[in-house]
Parts: structure tokens; C-alpha cells; sequence
């Protein structure tokens, strides 16, 4: 399965924007999707996730209560909402999916297929 990041941008701190990843040549039935973020110089960190099964969310502390992921199992689409947007959040922002279990779900090794990334950028 291949995974294509969308919908990044230049917005202004405290706007929005909504990211979708989409899977082509497979589907994301059956697998945890997580969304992760890469800023220059650092290294890439988790934002949110979204298990196959039951739904249950994750998020990183620096988000919870302005991000939230969500899945379209029929357009087999996994979209994550960005509030409240801040100049922090700037970064290249990559959908992944695997077998990744509650322990994994935060972590780089709970998932084998990456998006390309979609550079997000925050301005003051």
C-alpha cells in the first residue's frame, strides 16, 4: 500500500487546516494510522493516531484539544483536523500505517508504510 499526504499549507497562527492521507494499492482496513511531524533539525515525532479497530484516538500532549484524526473507512481515508494552529506546529507532516498495538501506537515502530509529507507552515 502506497500512502499520499494532502492538504498543507501557509497559515496564520490560531487558523486551521485539514490533512488527509489517502492509501492506494491497499487499504488501511485492518491497521492503525498515525500521523507524525517533522520540524527542520529535529527529529520526527508523534502527533495522533487512530487505531483499525473500536477507534480509539491518541494524541501528543502539544495538541490534544486542537488537533483530532479521524478515518473514513468507505473512502478508506484517514483526515486529521488542525486547530488553533501555532508557529511551533510548523513542520513536514507524514501519515504511516502498520499493526501498531497500544503500546506502539506512539511510536515510530508501530508502523512500516510512510508517507511522503506534506510541509505545514505556521506564521506569527
Amino acid at each position: 500500500v502506497q500512502l499520499q499526504a494532502s492538504g498543507g499549507g501557509l497559515v496564520q497562527a490560531g487558523g486551521s487546516l485539514r490533512l488527509s492521507c489517502a492509501a492506494s494499492g491497499g487499504t488501511f482496513s485492518g491497521y492503525s494510522v498515525g500521523w507524525f511531524r517533522q520540524a527542520p533539525g529535529k527529529g520526527r515525532e508523534f502527533v495522533a493516531a487512530i487505531k483499525s479497530h473500536g477507534g480509539s484516538t491518541y494524541y501528543a500532549d502539544s495538541v490534544k484539544g486542537r488537533f483530532a484524526v479521524s478515518r473514513d473507512n468507505g473512502k478508506d481515508t484517514v483526515s486529521l483536523q488542525m486547530n488553533s494552529l501555532r508557529p511551533e506546529d510548523t513542520a513536514v507532516y507524514y501519515c504511516a500505517t502498520g499493526r501498531a498495538i497500544t503500546s506502539t501506537i506512539t511510536t515510530l515502530g508501530g508502523y512500516t508504510r510512510w508517507g511522503q509529507g506534506t510541509q505545514v507552515t505556521v506564521s506569527s
